[in-house]
């Protein structure tokens, strides 16, 4: 964790890395976007070929309906195999339909995912907004979303905080601009999601599509 108050951001040295984005349909991108770019795909482009690093390589190994203990029990597969200097973890939303009663086991799984990638430089993202019908089943993500603060900050972790950059643009309203569904994000909504995990990053943002 650092404590001299500087702004934890990826650090790029001047050599070609491996960046695995992991998580779950939101990450993963698919059916919700109808044929655009997920933001994981976004932040490939910004990396290997508006920042020039053309030897980079981006996996995006998020999985569908996955739960962090089920990215866990996964880790060597969709992680561990590609020995990766940047690891990228956007989970909770689905972890918090199981309610208060799932937030240890959600924080213990994040940490040992963490653990195991030890060596690598970690990305943390809280889950974006879901629409006021998608928060009868998941009435206690913010606390989700807190639980993903404290571990980056306990562990100095790059933040990427979906929930306030998406609470700062709708506030109480609906965020039905942008989600596809009650759960997941449209394509407007993957593109704030990529250039706003752009930003955290110190990386910039798009500056084309």
């Amino acid at each position: 964790m650092r404590t001299d108050g500087r702004v934890h951001v990826i650090e790029l040295p001047d050599r070609a890395m491996t960046w695995v984005m992991t998580g779950d349909s939101i990450t993963q991108a698919v059916l919700h976007t109808h044929g655009a770019r997920g933001w994981a795909e976004h932040v490939h482009e910004r990396i290997r070929w508006q920042l020039g690093r053309l030897t980079d390589i981006v996996i995006n190994s998020g999985v569908s309906a996955s739960y962090a203990p089920d990215i866990l029990a996964a880790y060597d597969h969709l992680i561990g195999r590609f020995a990766p200097d940047v690891v990228s973890i956007s989970l909770g939303t689905n972890d918090a339909l199981a309610g208060a009663d799932g937030l240890a086991g959600f924080g213990q799984a994040m940490r040992s995912i963490i653990a195991k990638a030890a060596g690598a430089q970690i990305v943390l993202h809280t889950p974006v907004l879901v629409s006021q019908a998608g928060r009868a089943y998941r009435a206690e993500l913010p606390r989700y979303c807190q639980a993903v603060r404290e571990i980056a900050a306990d562990s100095g972790a790059v933040l990427v905080d979906h929930e306030a950059h998406w609470l700062a643009r709708f506030a109480d309203e609906d965020p039905i601009a942008w989600l596809d569904d009650p759960d997941h994000p449209n394509a407007a909504g993957h593109l704030e999601m990529a250039n706003h995990a752009l930003r955290a990053m110190g990386l910039g943002e798009l500056t084309s599509l």
